[in-house]
């Protein structure tokens, strides 16, 4: 049996084209972002999360010299807004970074593990989240569930 797995998704020039709730969302992301602690890869990441009852929650990268034993910014905010906002769903995750590990013109995108959180958070509340990711030259992909991001996570087969 062959299947197709396929998703559509918003491409804009710029973030600053947004509604006025996510470009606020965005200006989260980046203030979080500008407080990362990244002193050994010099590349900042930050993350905004709005939940159901209009509370943002920020998160950036938190890097250690004993590696891996630091965390993304994804999973900073996601595990803060989970343990401390149980019942509250993730509306939208926003992402934006800077740093030389990725030039301007790359795709922004969540590593694996970030992947694998944010997939099972929205499969923890049987709802989408939407993720915004902001590449550092201002353009903008829209996607409308994690699900698109991670068609077969750990956990998953449909």
């Amino acid at each position: 049996m062959e299947k197709k797995f396929q998703f559509n998704y918003q491409l804009l020039d710029s973030w600053k084209s947004l509604e006025e709730e996510e470009r606020y969302l965005v200006s989260k992301a980046y203030e979080a972002m500008n407080r990362a602690y990244a002193p050994y890869s010099k590349f900042k990441v930050g993350a905004s999360v709005q939940l159901s009852d209009g509370t943002v929650i920020l998160g950036n990268n938190q890097e250690n010299i004993a590696y891996p034993s630091g965390l993304c910014a994804e999973r900073v905010a996601l595990f803060y807004a989970g343990a401390n906002f149980p019942n509250e769903a993730v509306e939208t995750i926003v992402i934006v970074a800077k740093g030389d590990l990725m030039p301007d013109k790359q795709l922004l995108s969540p590593c694996g593990s970030c992947r694998q959180v944010m997939l099972e958070t929205e499969n923890r509340q049987q709802k989408p989240m939407k993720v915004i990711l902001i590449n550092q030259d201002d353009r903008t992909m829209v996607i409308e569930s994690v699900q698109h991001l991670l068609p077969f996570g750990f956990g998953t087969f449909d």
